[in-house]
């Protein structure tokens, strides 16, 4: 039995157990495929407050890792199988551990941002391929970068970058995007943007030095082509990672948790939401942060304000 559960150990899930360790109630924080989050895959951080020289993505998570042990908080790795919040305790089934109790539960496991499954992507990760522009776009000043997708997300990552890039090349795999009238219009009165519709990304091009293009296929010609490009941001979405929840808790079309308003609370009592699982708008390391200390606020004064009786921690 433990007072509260974390599941997920990105900036929100870590800054949770930071704040519940110090309150003394010893949190079991559970790791997994990925722990330290989307920041991990990263290479420098430039806009986390308080490193004016900047600092790793990994050092980072792994800084904020040390301190939440420091204060007692535990570790274990484990793949979260199935939670079952019909009563307290809830129960959580852990691949490689079994069934764990818990008063309380904080979810920070995070979105995965999708990617084209083409060679060359993943693997250049932080050496010019990026799925942030206000993460990234900084380190490609008076560079050009291609922004693949067709959605809203694209067109505003494609307008953000401009603010650094010499050019940016929009490139879909249609002739006609989804993006909203808008938002499309937007990008069009934009003379950095250039538009590359109608094709088929198949290849990210690199080199010693990192991304150089991408090679796609005319959709209407057949042929294939390289466009050169210092950078490619992959703007095609994020999926929150909640299927694991099997529905018990309330999300919105996307399948992101939806906390009460001004709160981490979640529609069943002693459940709260922090980090990107929560939030489709920020997804910034400083904003996960931010909603980890609400949510171990949130518990701890849940704790406090709802105890669970000991007739009802022995079943």
């Amino acid at each position: 039995m433990h007072k509260t559960v974390i599941i997920g150990t990105g900036p929100g899930g870590l800054t949770a157990a930071i704040y519940l360790a110090r309150a003394g109630l010893e949190p079991l924080v559970i790791e997994g495929p990925e722990p330290g989050g989307q920041l991990t895959t990263t290479t420098e951080v430039e806009n986390f407050p308080g490193f004016p020289e900047g600092v790793m993505g990994p050092e980072l998570m792994d800084n904020m890792r040390k301190q939440a042990e420091r204060f007692g908080a535990k570790f274990r790795s484990g793949w979260v199988n199935q939670v079952d919040f019909s009563q307290r305790p809830f129960t959580l089934t852990v691949e490689g551990m079994g069934e764990v109790q818990a008063e309380s539960v904080i979810i920070s496991t995070g979105a995965s941002a999708k990617y084209l499954g083409i060679p060359g992507e993943k693997e250049n990760v932080g050496r010019g391929v990026s799925t942030c522009a206000t993460c990234d776009g900084f380190f490609f000043r008076n560079k050009k970068i291609i922004v693949v997708g067709g959605g809203d997300s694209a067109m505003e990552e494609a307008n953000y970058l401009t603010r650094f890039a010499s050019e940016v090349v929009l490139v879909n795999r249609r002739s006609e995007l989804r993006a909203s009238k808008i938002m499309q219009n937007r990008a069009r009165a934009n003379d950095k943007i250039s538009w590359s519709l109608d094709r088929t990304p198949l290849e990210v091009m690199a080199g010693e030095r990192g991304v150089t293009g991408l090679k796609a296929r005319n959709n209407e010609t057949g042929l294939e082509e390289i466009i050169e490009a210092d950078g490619v941001f992959i703007a095609i979405g994020h999926t929150p990672n909640t299927k694991f929840l099997g529905g018990q808790l309330t999300t919105d079309e996307q399948g992101y948790l939806l906390v009460k308003p001004g709160t981490t609370e979640m529609n069943i009592p002693g459940v709260f939401a922090c980090g990107d699982v929560q939030d489709s708008r920020y997804r910034q390391a400083i904003s996960a942060a931010g909603t980890g200390c609400m949510a171990a606020l949130d518990c701890e004064r849940f704790l406090d304000e709802a105890p669970l009786h000991a007739e009802a921690a022995a079943r």
